[in-house]
């Protein structure tokens, strides 16, 4: 794959799992004792925060640094 296409790709889904994360930050006010929906939803963001992670390593990669 061409190294730009994979940038914009890259950089298109990084913008869109940000965007996600912080409307989903918007709700969350931390995990309530035994709230199952509380537990989900502090799931649903560790793992976005994760995955822009992995996205900006890989694209530090790319670029070299």
């Amino acid at each position: 794959m061409d190294k730009k296409l994979k940038l914009v790709e890259l950089e298109t889904k990084l913008d869109k799992y940000r965007a996600e994360l912080k409307e989903k930050m918007k709700t969350f006010h931390g995990v309530r004792h035994e709230n199952s929906l509380s537990e989900l939803k502090y799931t649903q963001i560790m793992v976005l925060r994760d995955m822009i992670r992995g996205l900006e390593q890989e694209l530090l990669k790319l670029n070299g640094k």
